[in-house]
């Protein structure tokens, strides 16, 4: 039932988040064309690298359609089955969502270390990327494991909260911790300071007014950015982006990423 109240509440921010055409400028340390893209993608089909390690992939607000897509298409990437999804309520408290992962995790690929988790790749949509951090954070209070993260792909992640959780609170507490500098996002940096250090890779598209492009990278951070592509929802469909995909998978597979460094700043304007 959260589930379809979840999936109402996305279903109504479409009428603020569908522009109608595809959003400039590029991007010229992501210089990547959807088209070059597809290619590249049906290229690394046909032959796949096997993982460093597992991959978790994270959804986030609303059903895991994004995880189910991403699963999906990473297997037949790498053909390799330590592809998995780390479902979770999304409207339950972080908390709770936080132990889900974990457990889900651990049940995939169990370990002995009693402090955390196997070390995991994770590839996070939204929500769960601050999801995913959180996880990767000391637990407060009662002891038990964390999420251990080698690195950490995240797609439209409001790491620095959401525009639009600014809107009266009708997801109740989660969507409260996503407004900008809330208590909660305090006390996940605070924790965070004290845990190992990983690898972030954060992407957004322009034209995200879910998020903002801003927001979708830690404090300090730029993420790496592209124009949108014509007549679709910046954030919404953000993790289906050929663009994005295909610099993951490089990532993932070995190879070196399309996006190259230092990181382009975001447009002004």
């Amino acid at each position: 039932m959260r589930h379809i109240v979840g999936g109402s509440i996305v279903a109504a921010f479409l009428g603020a988040v569908l522009p109608g055409c595809g959003t400039a400028p590029d991007n010229p340390s992501f210089a990547l064309s959807a088209l070059d893209a597809r290619k590249a993608l049906r290229e690394m089909r046909e032959s796949p690298r096997p993982l460093g390690r597992p991959v978790v992939v994270v959804h986030g607000l609303g059903p895991p359609v994004g995880s189910w897509v991403l699963v999906h298409q990473l297997k037949a990437l790498t053909r390799d089955d330590r592809v998995v999804s780390a479902d979770y309520d999304c409207l339950a408290s972080f908390e709770a969502s936080r132990r889900r992962v974990v457990d889900e995790v651990e049940r995939r690929f169990p370990g002995d270390d009693p402090a955390c988790t196997r070390e995991v790749d994770v590839v996070a949509v939204s929500m769960g990327g601050v999801l995913a951090r959180y996880a990767a954070a000391p637990p407060a209070g009662a002891p038990g494991k964390r999420l251990k993260i080698a690195r950490l792909f995240t797609i439209s992640s409001p790491h620095r909260g959401a525009e639009m959780a600014s809107l009266p609170a009708l997801l109740g507490d989660v969507q409260v911790g996503l407004r900008h500098d809330s208590p909660f996002l305090r006390e996940l940096s605070r924790r965070e300071a004290t845990a190992p250090a990983y690898e972030i890779v954060p992407y957004a598209r322009l034209g995200d007014r879910v998020v903002g492009v801003e927001n979708a990278a830690p404090e300090g951070r730029t993420p790496l950015w592209l124009p949108n592509l014509p007549l679709e929802a910046a954030h919404l469909a953000a993790f289906s982006d050929p663009r994005i995909v295909a610099d993951i998978a490089r990532r993932l597979r070995g190879e070196a990423p399309y996006a190259t460094e230092p990181w382009q700043p975001l447009p002004k304007g």
